[in-house]
């Protein structure tokens, strides 16, 4: 089995993170990978391959000086104090780091919702959903993994207010979990914020390096 590094980890991100979302495969750059997304506010994405103290301060701005278009997001494997003195005011910059983490899949069994919720799980190609709903039919928790060969990436995971600390969003992990590794998967990969970093702690995910994540909004006023 492939030892699991930030390096070869990144790669499976981008690969996962493109099947979940749709998005265009990625293309192959001498820092990393450019993924077109074509949202309005996510037109294309620039992920940098490097992670912690292998960043180097040259490639972060010579990619970012050469964006020019609104909506052009950026992806660093370093902390934003680091990134952001790096890319100017042209650029927001999330304080507010993510985290790169990865866990070894393996089945979880006793998937029940608590009382008073439903959940249900359906496949479209290789992207899997989990949805929780409450006794009224209302959104408690939902999330989805896109799964590319031995690898799964989970995305877009959340619960809502009202539904928190009911242990719903665990219960949508497993169960994504489980349907990853039943077609295949044998690596989790997913970028967490620091809420979610917590829950995905007591899952067994462990964390790999800080992810700081910029928007080019351009020059200010213009």
């Amino acid at each position: 089995m492939l030892e699991i590094t930030a390096e070869n980890v990144v790669r499976s991100w981008v690969d996962g993170w493109v099947v979940s979302r749709s998005a265009a495969p990625p293309i192959v750059e001498p820092w990393g990978y450019t993924v077109d997304v074509g949202l309005t506010d996510h037109v294309t994405r620039h992920v940098l391959d490097a992670t912690g103290d292998a960043v180097r301060e040259a490639d972060v701005r010579k990619v970012a000086g050469a964006v020019r278009a609104r909506g052009t997001w950026l992806k660093v494997f370093a902390e934003p104090a680091v990134v952001g003195p790096w890319l100017g005011p042209d650029w927001w910059v999330d304080d507010e780091p993510a985290y790169l983490m990865t866990v070894r899949l393996a089945p979880a069994p006793g998937l029940t919702a608590p009382a008073g919720y439903r959940l249900r799980t359906w496949a479209r190609g290789e992207v899997v959903r989990a949805l929780v709903t409450a006794e009224d039919g209302a959104l408690a928790a939902r999330g989805q993994i896109g799964v590319c060969g031995a690898t799964a990436v989970a995305d877009q995971i959340e619960t809502s207010a009202e539904h928190r600390r009911r242990g719903l969003g665990s219960l949508v992990m497993r169960a994504l979990a489980n349907a990853a590794h039943d077609r295949g998967a044998q690596t989790g990969v997913l970028a967490g914020t620091p809420d979610g970093r917590a829950l995905y702690g007591t899952l067994g995910w462990r964390v790999l390096a800080p992810l700081t994540s910029a928007k080019y909004v351009g020059p200010q006023g213009a």
